[in-house]
């Protein structure tokens, strides 16, 4: 199951949809848009490939088919040797990375979480169409979410789940890539299923397109149910992953029926080394920090730095640049020099008003 030569936990994912109608083919469906998308599903297979993970976690919701009257868990995982299945004159059949499945499972257990788990479940379309896209030929392990039959797991849970399985993967030194596979606003089986909602859709995407994956976690059970959306419960697992990530590949397809969207995140997590407008104190800075804030607080201390600036800028034992910016109240250059910016803006701001400014 890989060379050990992988970086550990999540490397990367995908986001895609899984529509029937990229297999059946109807006529009302446009070609051009099945096209556009299974060729983008054959790139992002290949970069995914390419980042040499130990397994393929391809997560996705049983559309009744199994997990419906006997038994419906929030999370099942498959730890069987291999995992079939067939839909419109298709048969899938993927090894399962089983010991690693239950591995996780234990270490799920020990993280609070109690999924299912099963040996002999099948995959319809929502697996078989995206690993088909995809073109996937190594390990798999098939995570199946109940997204149709409340109560179902909220997306809060959902992605703590995400997280859990990350953590889990990481500490046994195991590389996974993510594969969630569930359409946005569509409503099989009801009288709304040619009236997706592209507005609200658009709203979302655009969200998550900017790297903000947690916005999933503001839709509740109401939401998902009114908009179409059950099926991002896979999103949210999958979200809560790769964690905060801005997808390299983003694309968004309505249809008359679905909205096709794809996110696709290769590069890994995006460390930002600006510096936050509001940084810890530097250690180097306390005792001008120190100096500030008695100014900020201290009508007497106030009334010192008045009677001479340069003498009671001197006086504290700091650097020369400290003691010429505090002297001149000069916040630009303090804050420059890694001084928390609050506290030079509260200080100038009780020095003027006992001035009288």
């Amino acid at each position: 199951m890989g060379d050990g030569k992988s970086s550990m936990g999540v490397l990367g994912g995908v986001i895609m949809p899984h529509a029937p109608q990229f297999f059946t083919l109807p006529d009302t469906e446009d070609k051009a848009t099945v096209e556009r998308i299974s060729t983008l599903a054959g790139e992002n297979g290949r970069r995914l490939a390419a980042l040499a993970p130990d397994v393929w976690i391809v997560c996705a919701n049983d559309h009744a088919n199994q997990f419906f009257l006997q038994c419906v868990p929030p999370f099942t995982l498959h730890v069987g040797g291999e995992v079939r299945g067939h839909f419109a004159g298709r048969d899938f059949r993927y090894r399962v990375a089983s010991s690693l499945s239950l591995a996780l499972l234990r270490r799920l257990q020990e993280e609070g979480f109690d999924p299912a788990f099963t040996s002999t479940a099948e995959i319809d379309y929502a697996f078989g169409i995206p690993m088909t896209f995809l073109g996937i030929q190594s390990e798999v392990i098939p995570l199946y979410v109940n997204a149709y039959v409340p109560p179902q797991p909220s997306m809060e849970r959902c992605y703590q789940f995400g997280r859990a399985v990350a953590r889990a993967l990481s500490a046994l030194g195991k590389s996974a890539v993510i594969v969630a596979s569930g359409g946005m606003s569509h409503f099989p089986g009801t009288e709304r299923y040619g009236s997706p909602d592209v507005e609200f859709d658009r709203a979302l995407f655009t969200r998550l397109e900017e790297g903000n994956l947690r916005a999933l976690l503001a839709l509740d059970e109401r939401t998902l149910d009114d908009h179409g959306n059950v099926e991002l419960r896979s999103w949210a697992i999958a979200a809560g992953m790769l964690g905060e990530r801005k997808p390299d590949i983003v694309q968004f397809e309505p249809s008359w029926h679905h909205i096709y969207a794809t996110l696709a995140f290769y590069g890994g997590r995006a460390e930002r080394s600006d510096v936050l407008h509001y940084p810890s104190v530097h250690p180097e800075r306390v005792k001008l920090t120190e100096a500030l804030h008695r100014l900020a607080n201290d009508a007497s201390e106030r009334a010192r730095y008045f009677s001479d600036p340069a003498g009671y800028a001197a006086a504290l034992g700091v650097s020369a640049a400290e003691a010429t910016a505090l002297a001149a109240m000069d916040q630009k250059t303090m804050v420059a020099l890694g001084v928390h910016p609050l506290v030079p803006f509260l200080a100038k701001l009780q020095l003027d008003r006992q001035r009288g400014r």
